[in-house]
């Protein structure tokens, strides 16, 4: 169910390698740049190589973020799957077959979906220690102009399914250029994001959904 959720939503060329002491510096520019996160949105190209195709799945998207937890995934144009969060409930929306799945954020969340959770809002750390918490750093290197820094989710439960975690950063501002998750049996799903937009204005019905009356919603941790 959590590896469907990440397909549904979900470095090429030689690397420098970068001295454990850069790494402190680099993520302490990181956090520092987050500060000023209030929102975010941008385009992006989702990149699916799955063992089973011989040709990768590609589409595209948008995706909007506010902080604290607030996100709007859309993928395909128009939008065949929606993920969307507002406050302590995220709905899986697929439109064209009127069929939305609920999950609950509260404080009744289970752990394991906590944890998996995170993995689709590492690329906006709200401090060192909840990301330290969260995630092992594996690697950082640089290359075109993009920090590319390898995490492993701390969660037993997390690393099962998904154990490495790719993060791309722009190295004039250390905004978010890219993700990818590597799955446990070597596929992939990478999302490479343009046309961002820092702080920009946003109407909060956005993150808000309603079912219609024709759409069919299970819960899944219910079932």
């Amino acid at each position: 169910m959590f590896r469907q959720l990440f397909f549904a939503l979900g470095i090429f060329a030689a690397l420098q390698n970068v001295h454990a002491a850069d790494s402190t510096a680099v993520l302490d520019a990181w956090f520092a740049a987050q500060k000023n996160l209030r929102a975010w949105s941008a385009d992006f190209v989702q990149t699916r190589a799955l063992k089973t195709l011989t040709q990768p799945l590609v589409a595209k998207g948008h995706i909007t973020f506010a902080m604290p937890d607030d996100f709007r995934w859309e993928l395909g144009q128009p939008a065949q799957t929606i993920a969307l969060r507002h406050g302590d409930e995220m709905f899986v929306i697929y439109p064209r077959l009127k069929r939305a799945e609920r999950y609950p954020m509260g404080a009744g969340t289970p752990a394991e979906w906590h944890d998996t959770m995170s993995l689709l809002q590492a690329g906006f750390p709200r401090d060192r220690k909840e990301f330290d918490a969260q995630f092992q750093i594996l690697s950082l290197t640089e290359t075109n102009g993009a920090w590319q820094m390898s995490l492993q989710p701390k969660s037993t439960f997390t690393r099962r399914m998904m154990p490495e975690l790719v993060i791309g950063l722009a190295t004039n501002d250390f905004s978010l250029t890219s993700t990818e998750l590597i799955f446990v049996d070597g596929s992939r799903m990478r999302n490479d994001f343009t046309n961002a937009v820092l702080n920009p204005v946003l109407d909060e019905k956005l993150f808000q959904w309603t079912p219609p009356a024709d759409f069919k919603v299970t819960s899944p941790f219910k079932q």
